[in-house]
């Protein structure tokens, strides 16, 4: 075997191993997608009834007064952005994407005379801030995910706590949260969502809707809403980070099966190159034999 042909060959067996890896990924992936997916359909139900009584209450009385109801909110101009990236490598361009909208939605704010507070979920999200000397105001990294509930809750108690806090260095006025939404296998979309001050319709803007019930508060409306507002907010956290780990998991099993098709590629093209030198070393080999015998021939001699 002629040097050449051991160069391709080399590379054919470190494309057929990274093939595995790649097809290995991609199978863990789509298996994982599944129970992700179980996981957000079982908790959006909950977050989705929550916002909705909470929003028809606020709208339907008079007499609720709660800081996260409020739509002027200008205390401190201190605006939190809850960024939820990966924790791991190949998930192709699902971290990157998350990145740019956190980024956009921070430098609009920073148009209208706010500052962006970053919070941020994930080693993806921590290491491009840190790499940029601008570190997160806090950072949540590593994490499991059978232990995004619990991580939620943490989370939600932190940003609940900032919001509602006195310290004028550490008071939030409102709170965006950039993740990405889980709407089937191949369709997951990034989007940056305004949880608080939280949006309430006008009445005018709800008579197309269905008719909602009316509430009694014991022992009174503020201190229900009050109970009612943290488990707002941790209930939507955890929901999006469910619906983010499932568009991981989906973003993965995608470049995992681009990738598993490039290193196909890879194999098929140093294979045909292989084969080429083979052919070209016998080809060599065949001349130099007949060159050999009518040179030979051509100055009378014979074998013995």
């Amino acid at each position: 075997m002629g040097a050449q042909q051991r160069v391709f060959k080399q590379k054919i067996r470190s494309a057929q191993g990274m093939k595995k890896i790649f097809k290995a990924k991609e199978m863990v992936a789509a298996s994982r997608i599944a129970k992700a997916h179980a996981r957000v359909l079982a908790t959006t139900p909950y977050a989705e009834a929550l916002t909705r009584a909470i929003g028809s209450v606020a709208t339907h009385s008079e007499e609720i007064n709660h800081p996260f109801l409020d739509s002027e909110r200008s205390r401190t101009g201190r605006a939190g952005i809850l960024m939820i990236t990966a924790d791991r490598g190949m998930t192709g361009p699902y971290s990157h994407n998350v990145i740019r909208a956190a980024e956009q939605l921070a430098n609009t704010l920073r148009d209208e005379g706010k500052e962006p507070v970053m919070y941020v979920v994930g080693r993806k999200g921590e290491s491009y801030y840190r790499f940029r000397n601008r570190p997160p105001h806090r950072a949540w990294t590593p994490y499991k995910e059978n232990e995004l509930p619990d991580l939620g809750r943490e989370i939600a108690g932190v940003l609940t706590g900032d919001l509602l806090s006195d310290d004028q260095s550490v008071h939030l006025d409102e709170l965006y949260v950039v993740g990405t939404q889980f709407k089937t296998r191949f369709v997951q979309d990034t989007k940056s969502i305004r949880m608080v001050p939280m949006g309430i319709a006008a009445p005018g803007t709800i008579e197309s809707r269905p008719a909602f019930p009316l509430y009694e508060f014991a022992p009174d409306a503020d201190t229900v809403v009050a109970e009612l507002m943290p488990r707002y907010v941790q209930s939507r956290i955890i929901n999006i980070l469910l619906q983010a780990m499932a568009s991981e998991h989906a973003s993965t099993q995608r470049a995992m099966k681009s990738a598993t098709d490039n290193a196909e590629t890879q194999i098929r093209k140093f294979t045909r190159l292989a084969n080429s030198a083979r052919q070209a070393e016998i080809t060599q080999e065949i001349t130099e034999i007949v060159g050999g015998a009518d040179a030979l021939s051509g100055s009378g001699r014979t074998e013995r």
